[in-house]
């Protein structure tokens, strides 16, 4: 029973420390009743140990991924569903293999197995198909962001890293205290865990006291035209919404403003992309330019192509019939004066609502009940290159479409290909009034730290704000508010650290990871009797 309560505490602690509602410090102990839960087993039990170790672990990462992400069931319940359960059946099979390399080895490899293991399966929630990194550690101090300014050298795994030192400190003083009884193992311990959080801290302030924010000024203008999309989205036409957007964009637009921003996926009706320019969206693009001339429009649409061409079939293209695909895009464009229109398809998909993962696997077993969700019903189609937009006064902007603002070394790419400032556009009205659109735009703070990147973030329903290059929120339209607001931002061309190396955190982490685990089980089969 013991056991039980100490793997419910993690769960919850962990929860408890999750933006925007909770305070990232538990964190630094969140994971200790759990270790000490493994602890006992491994050292206690005789049949089953595994299995207890396992279902320990997936108590505690089912609560935490269900207090945390339940929103996801507002889009599809299917995929809330499958969000939850399998995030924590991945993050439980990390943890049995700590369990696994504990038995083998001493305190230190394990730790720092666990340590690395961690970071490998939050790296692998970046890359793979299966793509969920919302839980990932370092996410948990998007509103504390003055306490991470050093993420411009390390990106999120820094935050990661830190968090399991400070467990593994914690963990380390409470089994020293369980065999020697003496409290000042505690303060000890206590001591160490002060100092590893604090350090970090302090030197993040020192690092703000440094920041100024570099460039030249440009004025921007953000439009939230507040579109319901289970009510309104797909029962309007691009003509009403190209109106909505001029009338909004009256409130603020001056001679002065050099970009105007409209949410994803605004103009909704599906626009053949070829036929792009003969489009409503291009026309009233146009308008807006005309009456506006030097500024630029950066906006979301969906675009799709038909083809009877086998030789153009793609991975990401649907079939309707016999020789009969499209591809369908989820797509950002932006227009102004003097240029033709620059397009980019949105690359980083939201699992089950626009890809389908392993197809050739799965597709026999579940047939297409993994798009069929979320309000569409089909593949979308990505492509390769992080597109950097340029403007007519020569800046350029990484136009970054809803979930790919989650991945920080993502994100460089933009910046890698000239971005001066970064350009979200997004609808987070999928999810209600709920956790999820205020965690989706607090993360953003993270990518401005990462990059130095001034950050100008467009939602359809809300939350629109601007982000200055130290991550703060400089100003904001509420949730559910249709309208505008208007900041000028700052142009930097200089690259971070961690925009020139990435994630390497993560790559040393993989690397240690599979060092540990080879010794690990090389040493315990040569130890054994009779091997």
């Amino acid at each position: 029973m013991k056991n039980l309560i100490y793997a419910i505490s993690s769960g919850l602690l962990l929860a408890l420390a999750w933006p925007t509602y909770g305070f990232p410090i538990l964190l630094f102990f969140a994971f200790v009743p759990l270790l000490y839960a493994e602890f006992k087993v491994r050292n206690s039990e005789k049949k089953f140990i595994k299995w207890k170790v396992f279902g320990l672990a997936y108590l505690s990462f089912f609560l935490w991924n269900l207090i945390t992400t339940y929103w996801i069931y507002y889009s599809t319940a299917f995929g809330g569903a499958f969000a939850i359960l399998v995030n924590s059946l991945l993050m439980a099979l990390v943890f049995m293999l700590y369990h696994i390399v504990a038995k083998r080895t001493g305190f230190s490899a394990a730790s720092a197995f666990l340590i690395s293991i961690w970071m490998v399966f939050e790296k692998l929630h970046l890359a793979w198909e299966f793509s969920w990194p919302w839980l990932n550690l370092g996410n948990a101090f998007s509103e504390f962001q003055n306490w991470v300014q050093w993420y411009e050298y390390t990106g999120t795994f820094g935050g990661t890293l830190w968090v399991w030192l400070g467990n593994i400190a914690v963990f380390k003083a409470v089994l020293l205290y369980k065999e020697f009884k003496d409290k000042s193992l505690i303060y000890r311990g206590i001591f160490k865990l002060s100092l590893l959080v604090l350090i970090p801290i302090g030197v993040s302030y020192l690092l703000l006291s440094q920041v100024e924010e570099k460039g030249e000024t440009m004025e921007v203008v953000i439009l939230q035209p507040n579109i319901n999309p289970y009510t309104e989205k797909y029962n309007t036409t691009d003509t009403r919404i190209g109106e909505l957007l001029l009338k909004l964009s009256e409130e603020k637009v001056s001679e002065s403003t050099q970009l105007i921003v409209a949410p994803e996926t605004v103009f909704a009706d599906g626009t053949i992309l070829s036929n792009f320019e003969q489009s409503e969206a291009a026309f009233f693009s146009r308008q807006l330019i005309n009456k506006y001339p030097q500024a630029n429009f950066l906006s979301g649409i969906s675009f799709y192509e038909r083809f009877n061409d086998p030789a153009k079939v793609r991975e990401q293209s649907n079939q309707i019939g016999p020789m009969d695909w499209y591809d369908d895009y989820n797509s950002a464009f932006l227009m102004n004066a003097e240029d033709i229109p620059q397009l980019y398809h949105k690359s980083k998909l939201v699992v089950g609502v626009e890809n389908f993962p392993y197809q050739d696997i799965l597709k026999p077993i579940l047939g297409d009940v993994m798009i069929d969700l979320g309000g569409t019903v089909a593949m979308k189609t990505t492509q390769e290159d992080r597109e950097a937009f340029v403007l007519n006064n020569q800046s350029f902007t990484g136009p970054i479409i809803c979930y790919e603002s989650v991945y920080g070394e993502y994100v460089t790419g933009y910046v890698e290909n000239g971005a001066d400032f970064l350009s979200i556009i997004t609808n987070d009205a999928w999810w209600g009034n709920t956790q999820g659109h205020q965690q989706h735009l607090s993360y953003a703070k993270l990518r401005a730290i990462e990059t130095r990147r001034d950050v100008v973030r467009s939602a359809n329903t809300g939350i629109s704000a601007f982000i200055n290059q130290k991550g703060e929120v400089t100003k904001s339209l509420g949730y559910e508010k249709q309208g505008s607001i208007k900041s000028d931002i700052h142009l930097n061309s200089e690259k971070t650290f961690y925009v020139e190396h990435g994630d390497y955190l993560a790559r040393v982490a993989q690397f240690l990871a599979l060092f540990i685990f080879l010794f690990a089980v090389v040493k315990y089969k040569r130890n054994r009797p009779g091997v």
